[in-house]
This record gives structure tokens, sequence and C-alpha cells, in this order.
């Protein structure tokens, strides 16, 4: 292994020698890390016309999502809309609009069988159900045990069975979809920042404006853990892989964390497997791709300040956004299909901006 050809794959000092099957699996662990630094920088991105070209946003965007199994996207926003479009990439024609009276909205989302539409507003409790089989808007004024003036944030369990309520002093409460009413809340220490369920619907990961991480299990509500975001003093969003593999928490200060939920789970106080610091302001969307293979974050609070992060080589892809001018202006939203086709955001003028990721063929 001190042969000039060779010693640059030695690991340490002391490999002086190593048998032939040895120096075979040490090459070809480094050509695989060759390979995904590789695959990082070659995979391409097509700009294509806006999702909601057709219907953009009277005001800013506040949400977009592409539905869990049809190729369709939905935007809504505080123009008192919410719109959904078929997605080809070419024409992405206009499905339909529902106009909500005086409703800004201020989130919206599938459902878990992507059947209705939840969207809530920003002054008061009253949300929306949208019903896209029967082309129903069903207003819900009120629910069973929620003694809170406002509720403008949610999530929705992949299972379809509850809705999670953020509140004020730093409540989350559970919402049972059949019922709509409360049957659980729980109680972070200081005020709700983002919160989001497991992929089993088993526990719900939240963290706190303050820089804490909490886990609850769903079913006792019982605070499974908490700990300190590493060097976070504000925190400002949070999401999860759908493979259980990582958790990513963004501040104030534009540092987003990435932990191993494993180790978020078992250990005393976790530490980031990396710090993502390419942004300088705030880091408000987080959204992982299906395959955990992407992390896509954005700031709402300067243009342009949306990258793309490779996992698991924690690589920030060095060609988005890479464009002559201006074109994605301030996020306010992100999404990325189903089968990781099509990256889309929203943004402060109205558009829900649209990507071809090519490295993927399908939606």
């Amino acid at each position: 292994m001190t042969h000039r050809f060779r010693r640059d794959f030695k690991k340490s000092e002391a490999e002086n020698k190593m048998t032939k099957p040895r120096l075979q699996q040490r090459l070809k662990e480094h050509v695989e890390l060759l390979c995904k630094q590789l695959l990082v920088f070659v995979w391409q991105i097509k700009k294509c016309l806006n999702a909601n070209s057709e219907c953009p946003g009277g005001d800013q965007l506040s949400s977009v999502q592409f539905h869990p199994s049809a190729q369709i996207v939905m935007t809504a926003g505080l123009d008192h809309s919410v719109s959904l479009f078929q997605v080809d990439g070419k024409s992405n024609p206009k499905i339909q609009t529902i106009h909500l009276e005086n409703y800004p909205v201020n989130k919206a989302s599938f459902s878990a069988d992507g059947e209705h539409i939840v969207a809530t507003g920003m002054r008061n409790k009253l949300f929306y159900i949208y019903d896209m089989m029967e082309g129903k808007v069903i207003p819900v004024s009120s629910v069973r045990g929620l003694n809170e003036q406002r509720v403008s944030d949610f999530q929705v369990s992949p299972d379809g069975k509850y809705l999670l309520l953020s509140g004020s002093s730093g409540y989350l409460h559970l919402m049972t979809t059949k019922t709509r009413e409360v049957i659980r809340s729980m109680k972070m220490n200081g005020s709700v920042c983002a919160a989001a369920f497991t992929s089993d619907s088993s526990k719900i990961f939240a963290n706190s404006q303050e820089g804490e991480v909490f886990i609850w299990d769903v079913q006792s509500s019982k605070c499974l853990k908490k700990f300190a975001d590493d060097g976070c003093i504000r925190g400002t969003s949070l999401a999860l892989s759908r493979d259980g593999l990582y958790l990513a928490c963004g501040s104030q200060s534009g540092v987003v964390n990435i932990y191993s939920q494993k180790d978020c789970l078992h250990t005393l106080e976790p530490r980031p497997l990396k710090a993502v610091m390419n942004l300088v302001t705030a880091a408000t969307s987080l959204c992982f791709n299906s395959t955990s293979e992407i992390l896509a974050i954005g700031s709402r609070a300067d243009d342009e300040a949306n990258r793309l992060v490779h996992l698991p080589s924690f690589t920030v892809f060095s060609n988005f956004p890479q464009f002559q001018r201006k074109t994605i202006f301030r996020t306010r939203c992100l999404d990325i299909s189903p089968q990781s086709g099509f990256y889309t955001v929203a943004n402060n003028k109205g558009h829900a901006l649209l990507f071809r990721l090519l490295h993927y063929t399908d939606f």
C-alpha cells in the first residue's frame, strides 16, 4: 500500500499491507463514493411552464402540493382561492378553481387519500373541507374539544385518521377526521413552530420557536423525548423523510440541521449528521422526496433562496438555482411530486414554478 498508485486508498498510516480482496473492496467503496458525488453534479433540472400559468394567484401563494396519486397540483393563496391543475410540464391545463369568500387561505393540503382538500385561514378557527368527488365545499365552524381562537396551521397524518392542529401557547391538538373532534392535546415549552407525523403515523415530531425538538407518541400523547436542535436560537421549520431515515430542522439563521431519526429517538443528545449552511436567511420551507435522495429547502425572506440537497452525500446541487435572471423570487412553499419527476415552488408573486428533475422518469 506504500506504492504511489495505492497510497491514496489508505485510511491510516498503519495500512502498509493489504490483501487483494480487501484492496478490491476498498477500490469498490472509492468508486461508489465518486459515483455519488458525480450523480449530484450531472442531475439535470429543466424549467417548465409555471404549474398555474393558466390561472396565476392574484396575491402571494401560501400553499402548493402535488396530489398523492393523480398527476395534479394544487395551489392556494391570499386571493381567497384554491386551484387544481393537470401537470404535463407543457400546458398544465387548469381543472378548476374554488373561491372561498372573504377567506385568505393560510394553508391548504390534500387528505391522505387525495379525495379532499383541507384549507385553513388566518383570522379564526373556521376551516373548509372540499370534497373533490362531490364538488362540495364543507365549512367547519367549530371542533368539539378545541379551545383556540385561531387555527391556521395543521398536518395530515399519513394513515388519514388525524389532523394535527397547531394552537397557541405551545399546544398541538389531535383531531379525528372521522368525527372532527379533538381527542388529545399535547403541550410543548414555548411556541409551536412546525410539526410532522412519522410515515406510520405512530409518532409526532415538532419543534418550538425556542429551538427544542419534541417527540410524542400518538396513541398515548406521551412525550417520548425532547432535545435541543444543535446551535438553533430560533426554530422555523421541520420535515421528516418518509422512509424514517432523516429529520430536518430549519432555523432563523438559515442553517438546516439533518439528523438520523433513529438517533433522535435513542440518543440522549443527538448530533446532526450534517448542518447545511447554504442559506443566509430563515429556512422556512423543507421537503424530502419520496426516496430520501433530495431535501428541498427555501426561505421566504430573500429572492432565489432555494436549494436542493443530495442525500446521503449531503451535497448541495451546484446547478440550482442557476438562471440568467431572477426566477424563483420569495419561496412561500415547495413540494416534490410522488415519484420525484417534478419540483414546484410557490412564490410571493402568485406563481407556482415548475421544474422537471430529469434524473427521474415518472411523475
